[in-house]
C-alpha cells in the first residue's frame, strides 16, 4: 500500500507539525517515508509545502510526481487549488474553508469556494473555529490533520494520535491534551 500527500499552507500555520506527525506515525509503523519540504518560513505568510510518501514498500523519490498525490492537506483553500495539478483523479482535498487573506490580490472568496466546490472530492471546514471550540486556538492544523486522518488510510487515528501524544510530550500533559482534543473533534467532523 502507499500514499502520496501534499502538504501546504502558509508560514505559522504549523503544516510542518502535521508533517513531523505523521512521518512520526509512518515511523513506528514500520512504513517507509520519504519527505521534501519547501517553506518560505523566514517570512510568516510564505508558501509552505510538503510531499510526504508513505509506503509498505521501497520508495525511490522523495517528490509526488503530477496527478499522483492522494491527499492535498491544505491550511488554507487558495493553496489547496495551487497543488491541484498534483492531486489524482481519485485524491481528496481536505482543506480549511476559510482564507488566510496575506496578499493583496488575494482571489474572490466567493468564487474560490465556488472552485473548490465543483471539485469532485473536497473536505472543507472552518477549522480556526473548531480550533477555538477546543479550547486550542492555536490548535488548527491538529482539526485539519484529524478530518484528513480517514484519508491517510495507510495510518489509522489511533497510531496518529500516539504520534502527537509523542511529538508534544516535551511541552507538557496539557498541550498533548489540547492537541489531541482538536485533533478529535477534526476526526469527528468528517463522520
Amino acid at each position: 500500500m502507499k500514499k502520496d500527500i501534499i502538504l501546504c499552507g502558509v508560514g505559522g500555520q504549523g503544516i510542518l507539525s502535521i508533517a513531523t506527525i505523521i512521518g512520526e506515525a509512518a515511523t513506528k509503523a514500520g512504513l517507509y517515508l520519504k519527505q521534501a519540504e519547501v517553506h518560505g518560513m523566514s517570512q510568516r505568510g510564505g508558501d509552505v509545502q510538503s510531499n510526504l510518501r508513505l509506503s509498505t514498500d521501497p520508495i525511490w523519490s522523495d517528490l509526488i510526481p503530477e496527478g499522483k498525490a492522494d491527499v492535498v492537506i491544505s491550511m488554507e483553500p487558495m493553496e489547496s487549488l495551487r497543488y491541484l495539478p498534483y492531486l489524482a483523479k481519485t485524491g481528496t482535498i481536505v482543506t480549511s474553508s476559510k482564507p488566510f487573506i496575506n496578499i493583496p490580490n488575494y482571489p474572490d472568496e466567493s468564487t474560490l469556494q465556488a472552485e473548490l466546490d465543483n471539485l469532485p472530492s473536497v473536505v472543507k471546514l472552518d477549522i480556526d473555529s473548531v480550533a477555538k471550540d477546543a479550547g486550542n486556538p492555536r490548535g488548527a492544523n491538529m482539526v485539519l490533520l484529524g478530518m484528513a486522518a480517514p484519508y491517510i488510510e495507510i495510518l489509522t487515528v489511533e497510531q496518529l494520535r500516539k504520534a502527537i501524544s509523542v511529538i508534544f510530550a516535551r511541552k507538557g500533559e496539557a498541550i498533548v491534551e489540547s492537541n489531541l482534543k482538536a485533533f478529535d473533534m477534526g476526526v469527528e467532523a468528517t463522520k
